[in-house]
């Protein structure tokens, strides 16, 4: 677990396998990767170095997040729910945008504070409501849940404090260490509460934030209001009309539109490029790119196949046809012979009957030879 103010606790290999530098930062696109979502609710509780991995399983954030999701229904704003340090305002709620607190929740609380505040949208009846101002930056430093959080959250929660103090902006910047808000692989995760130019404030989420970017957080997104595009997530507020879309375009505040899974959809295209039916899309676990691949290498061998039997049946069918000339030929041959010796024996049959009278007329001496030739 790194110590907040010194991260010379954090060993070489961890920093290089968990930190600001390992392999993973930077492989995939921010835009996008914040569910849309309307109101946050931070509920300050304890030290974040003491935080089990399921934060939300120690007795206060246990009774508030049930509650949460059994009144899912009656909620008329989607509420996301994060837990903050809390040390000595155990208990504090702060509510986004409206920035309103509440102080001293305690279990036996949770259920009338979710009806009032939550579902019916008035001041809690057990409480005051206090307003404050300002802008909030909540790091996520969950180390029991993820341990690229616990080395980055801390380093960057010690840069921000010692760059604020720089500006002398202690009175109106506040960082807190968060839990888990989701996108272990982008961290450092950061989000920042502030009003915008028109005095809007919204919730913004940073990731693939290092200690090098702090300076440029605090002087263009929190004095300035303008988003640092190559590390925005997404934000609070954000419309949920459309938001499964893929190709949904989001405009920054500073007026830049972000294509969100740009990348995401060119390299679908190359991998789908050349599949059958231009499939590959996955659903419940099963991906039709292998059957399809299957099933055009099927074809493709039963056309070889149709093709082969082809050509053999061809070359047979060609040897049986030369073949048959070959006796036809022959049996021709023989018959015309047949045909030839019957004709000539049948010629000279012939002349021999016209012989054999002549002979018994002329032997009788009733006839005269009369000698002739054939013509």
């Amino acid at each position: 677990m790194a110590d907040p103010n010194n991260f010379s606790t954090v060993s070489a290999e961890d920093a290089a396998k968990f930190g600001f530098t390992r392999e993973e930062m930077y492989s995939s696109k921010l835009a996008g990767t914040v569910t849309p979502y309307e109101r946050h609710m931070v509920l300050r509780h304890k030290s974040y170095t003491d935080w089990a991995s399921r934060v939300e399983e120690d007795r206060l954030p246990k009774l508030l997040s049930s509650a949460l999701k059994s009144r899912k229904n009656d909620i008329p704003l989607k509420t996301l729910f994060t837990v903050t340090e809390g040390e000595e305002s155990d208990g504090d709620v702060l509510i986004f945008p409206e920035m309103v607190k509440y102080k001293g929740l305690t279990g036996s609380d949770v259920d009338g504070f979710v009806e009032d505040v939550l579902v019916n949208g008035k001041p809690w009846a057990s409480g005051v409501q206090e307003t404050f101002t300002g802008s909030y930056v909540f790091v996520c430093a969950h180390a029991n849940r993820d341990k690229r959080c616990g080395v980055c959250g801390p380093v960057l929660i010690q840069k921000l404090k010692e760059e604020i103090e720089l500006r002398g902006l202690k009175d109106q910047v506040f960082v807190s260490a968060c839990s888990h808000v989701g996108g272990h692989k982008y961290a450092g995760n950061l989000i920042i509460f502030s009003p915008d130019s028109e005095g809007k404030v919204t919730g913004h989420w940073y990731g693939y934030v290092t200690p090098d970017d702090v300076p440029e957080l605090l002087d263009q997104h929190i004095a300035k209001g303008e988003i640092i595009e190559h590390l925005w997530r997404g934000q609070m507020g954000a419309s949920t009309e459309g938001g499964d879309e893929k190709d949904e375009q989001k405009t920054l505040p500073n007026g830049t539109e972000v294509k969100e899974s740009e990348k995401h959809e060119e390299s679908t295209a190359q991998k789908t490029e050349g599949n059958v039916g231009g499939c590959c899309q996955v659903a419940n676990g099963f991906s039709c790119c292998m059957t399809a691949r299957s099933e055009a290498s099927e074809t493709k061998k039963s056309e070889e196949t149709i093709e082969a039997s082809g050509k053999t049946l061809t070359g047979r069918l060609t040897s049986w046809v030369e073949s048959w000339e070959q006796r036809d030929v022959l049996t021709a041959a023989a018959v015309v012979g047949a045909v030839a010796t019957v004709a000539v024996a049948y010629s000279y049959y012939r002349r021999s009957r016209r012989i054999k009278p002549c002979v018994s007329l002329f032997a009788s001496g009733l006839y005269t030879p009369v000698f002739w030739s054939r013509q």
